[in-house]
């Protein structure tokens, strides 16, 4: 079954995913990169099967990367779950399940708008006192905005990335469901797609086969789970994209055609569960992560069941990949370079 079919009528482009020139300079690409240094892993996968696979030393497949804002994926997953087992509804009010939060903000904005950054809620991370030492929890989020009983803009007027909602959505699972985050996105989406090496942060926890980040593995922001803490690698991702792609856990294709909110300034441009979607054709699906130690890049083309994911663990290190869109575009490829555009929405 095609990825989100029905949604948009695609137009299909003729890839030449095996051609030698686009393996060759890729392998060029990757050997001249520096050996026992922070670098970075690529995967290109054609309906579920790999195309392309290699990595910097002494990174792997099985290397897990913090994904930062490709956590968010996770997240709205865990919300979309709940709601097919009927626990909650995405129009509910999220003063339902967050009662802290003052009564106007609680009853003008619905998990809907958390999901699709229209809720004008402010940024936590603007609310942090300077005399911080402590790591901020998603606890700590919902206390710094329950002292605040306005929004930035009328909720579902525009968008306006925000971390502070999916911080908000981890807690609303947990309150939803009994588990804690970590353990609700294990058992419902680690352990059934049998992604087992993926983990959720939870400071003092081991994380097998970890990436350290650089220059800083960790910030004041770090810990923080809804809006990204999960780690995975390139192994474990790859279950994710091939259960998406299948519809294996729910029908992802309904969920981003009933939820998919415009992107201020950016005709034909939306977001929806975790996913930017840039006009087509093709119709492309992207999303960033980037943290104090971590750059991390996931890309679909639904109509031709291309999938792409580039996880480094070096801050502020989208240079590498944007020359890898530049060889795929090259080897014809689509042209993926609008991604770069709507990355710059998330700082």
């Amino acid at each position: 079954m095609r990825f989100l079919t029905g949604l948009i009528l695609l137009l299909t482009s003729p890839f030449l995913y095996a051609q030698p020139a686009f393996i060759s300079r890729l392998d060029s690409f990757f050997h001249h990169q520096p050996a026992d240094s922070p670098g970075f892993v690529l995967s290109i996968e054609k309906n579920g099967r790999p195309l392309y696979r290699n990595a910097t030393h002494p990174l792997d497949s099985t290397t897990n990367f913090r994904m930062a804002s490709v956590t968010k994926q996770f997240t709205a997953m865990g919300i979309l779950l709940l709601e097919k087992a009927g626990v909650l509804h995405i129009d509910d009010p999220i003063g339902h399940w967050l009662p802290e939060l003052p009564t106007r903000v609680g009853n003008q904005v619905h998990i809907r708008h958390l999901l699709t950054h229209s809720s004008g809620i402010l940024d936590y991370e603007d609310l942090i006192p300077t005399s911080q030492t402590t790591q901020v929890l998603d606890a700590d989020v919902l206390r710094l905005l329950s002292t605040h009983d306005s929004t930035l803009f009328p909720p579902g007027s525009r968008f306006r990335y925000s971390n502070s909602g999916f911080c908000l959505l981890a807690l609303i699972i947990e309150r939803a469901s009994h588990k804690s985050y970590p353990e609700y996105i294990r058992d419902n989406i680690f352990l059934p797609l049998h992604m087992d090496s993926s983990t959720v942060y939870v400071p003092g926890a081991r994380i097998p086969r970890r990436a350290m980040g650089y220059p800083n593995d960790q910030s004041i922001t770090s810990a923080t789970k809804g809006d990204g803490g999960v780690y995975t690698s390139l192994n474990d991702y790859a279950k994710w994209t091939r259960a998406l792609q299948h519809n294996t856990l729910i029908n992802l294709s309904a969920a981003i055609k009933k939820l998919r909110f415009p992107i201020t300034g950016n005709p034909g441009s939306y977001y929806a569960a975790g996913w930017f979607l840039t006009p087509g054709p093709p119709l492309i699906l992207f999303h960033s992560g980037g943290t104090s130690g971590f750059t991390n890049f996931v890309v679909q083309l639904p109509g031709d069941g291309l999938s792409i994911a580039f996880f480094s663990n070096l801050a502020d290190n989208s240079a590498p990949f944007r020359i890898i869109v530049n060889i795929l575009k090259d080897s014809n490829f689509a042209d993926l370079t609008p991604i770069f555009h709507l990355h710059d929405l998330t700082r």
